[in-house]
């Protein structure tokens, strides 16, 4: 996963700019100001809503822009975004938070808690602890097995796991580092096997409630009557900027399915930094987990290579270091630790931010899939405390990087175009293709004719409904009618000796694709 919108949202609520006098010297609200709306017209944000929290004190909690295109109401403190992948630091302090009570341990196996639990190899089944469901290192590959729940699907949470014993690995166990959102999906069950709470319960009472997160919710599902949340945005088919779709994780939820503000983030932030105290309206002191797993959480599991940049501008943003923890990535900014995440969702990116050693969190939520904005944000902001006489145009550097990217993603198009063969027609009647397919993880998919032509549809992904159009041979390409999915797919239908289908395989038309369209995984065979 990554129209211009007038208007500047509300500033800071009354009880966060009472914090304004905390404000270091370093940082020029109205140069920030500046900043994003630089931001927002470079990379065509409807809306951004920040948090700075320094020392304890919320520094800035605003928004600017507008909830979504073609409507008036503008982004402020209190705006709800999805934050995706920075639910997983929830679910770590969840699984902390129990294991402070004794009632895990994060060696402990997965399956003396899950005792139904499987993966693709047995050796991995029997040996893989709850902290390896936190460090993207089991042997699965990339996003593998998002399909569950990407882009929505009516699997229960459980039911996900459970075919997670049919999903391929690709390395050996704790091998190398490779990003998945499935065993998230897991860790939320062991939540609750271990708490007796579902998860949604444990996370309202034992975190929402006490750190007076009190517009945060757990999912999609759990938005209120009267709650303002912001609209998410997509270039359908890469180009037109629009709304998209409204989407839930209920099936997945701690993996990434929290909706917050700038305002209740702030809080979340500033508990963090605290070492995971807390002080109640009283003020008195809680703590929600120990200093001992505070450390493992943002301790590095996991090592993940340090590429060069893709820009040249980009090169002080190199770390010296680069790893996952438990729930948060780990590296380092201008001799300075960083401990910070990203989410992606669709219409909806962001990214935490936490600098321990400075005291210093930023909290970035947009409605448009940039990733481009939302460094180019957090950068600045950093720069700010750290380097205030060292400045990077983030903009310009993220903004030739984005540039790059769509480049090379043309030029692998044209490329996947020059090899097109024209002129060829399928080896089967388009009936010959109708057939249900089955895969041992995903279940069933069907190809249907419809007119003169065919059109697929993943029975358990309401979304994940397309046109089928030949394209050489026995390969079509799928456009499904949403189009600001942007994971048009190639099917390539494979046959058998006798001429019939034996089985058909997908992969990713554009190089643009989030990865979490994990089509590649797929064997599609006929019932």
């Amino acid at each position: 996963m990554p129209v211009p919108a007038a208007g500047i949202g509300d500033a800071a609520t009354s009880a966060d700019a009472s914090d304004a006098t905390a404000t270091p010297p370093a940082f020029d609200p109205a140069a920030f100001d500046r900043h994003v709306e630089r931001v927002r017209a470079q990379f065509e944000i409807p809306g951004i809503a920040v948090a700075i929290v320094k020392d304890g004190q919320v520094v800035l909690a605003r928004g600017w822009g507008v909830r979504e295109l073609g409507s008036p109401e503008p982004v402020d403190a209190h705006t709800l975004f999805a934050i995706a992948s920075n639910t997983k630091a929830f679910t770590a302090a969840a699984l902390s938070m129990l294991a402070d009570e004794g009632k895990l341990t994060l060696d402990d196996r997965v399956v003396d808690h899950l005792p139904w639990f499987r993966m693709a190899d047995p050796y991995v089944t029997a040996q893989i602890r709850i902290r390896d469901l936190l460090t993207h290192r089991s042997g699965l590959g990339l996003g593998a097995g998002d399909l569950l729940f990407w882009p929505g699907s009516d699997y229960t949470t459980e039911e996900v796991v459970r075919r997670l014993a049919h999903v391929p690995l690709k390395t050996g166990f704790r091998e190398r580092y490779a990003y998945d959102n499935i065993l998230y999906a897991a860790a939320t069950l062991v939540v609750e096997q271990a708490s007796g709470q579902s998860y949604a319960q444990f996370l309202q009472q034992r975190i929402f409630d006490p750190l007076g997160m009190h517009a945060t919710r757990i999912n999609a599902d759990a938005l209120q009557s009267g709650d303002i949340a912001a609209s998410g945005h997509a270039r359908a088919d890469f180009t037109r900027l629009q709304p998209t779709f409204p989407l839930t994780w209920h099936n997945a939820s701690g993996a990434g399915g929290i909706y917050s503000n700038a305002h209740d983030m702030a809080r979340w932030v500033a508990a963090q930094l605290a070492g995971g105290v807390h002080v109640d309206a009283q003020g008195r002191e809680h703590r929600l987990f120990s200093t001992a797993r505070q450390e493992q959480m943002w301790s590095l599991q996991s090592p993940m290579n340090i590429s060069a940049p893709s820009v040249p501008a980009l090169e002080a943003a190199r770390p010296d270091f680069l790893g996952y923890g438990e729930g948060w990535i780990v590296s380092s900014y201008r001799g300075r630790k960083l401990v910070w995440h990203t989410g992606g969702w669709p219409g909806m990116v962001s990214r935490v931010t936490l600098v321990p050693a400075l005291g210093l969190g930023v909290v970035v939520l947009t409605n448009q899939e940039s990733g481009a904005a939302f460094n180019a944000v957090t950068m600045q902001a950093l720069d700010d405390y750290l380097a205030p006489d060292q400045r990077t145009d983030w903009i310009a550097a993220y903004a030739a990087a984005a540039d790059k990217a769509r480049a090379r993603a043309e030029d692998a198009w044209a490329s996947r175009l020059r090899a097109r063969t024209p002129q060829t027609r399928p080896s089967l009647p388009l009936s010959a293709y109708a057939r249900t397919y089955r895969d041992a993880w995903y279940g069933d998919v069907d190809v249907v004719q419809a007119g003169d032509g065919l059109r697929m549809r993943f029975t358990r992904s309401p979304l994940l409904a397309g046109e089928l159009q030949h394209w050489h041979h026995d390969t079509f390409l799928v456009r499904w009618d949403e189009r600001t999915l942007n994971g048009d797919a190639l099917v390539t239908f494979e046959l058998d000796a006798d001429g019939q289908v034996r089985q058909a395989r997908m992969e990713a038309a554009s190089e643009l694709t989030d990865f979490s369209f994990d089509f590649q995984d797929l064997v599609l065979r006929p019932r």
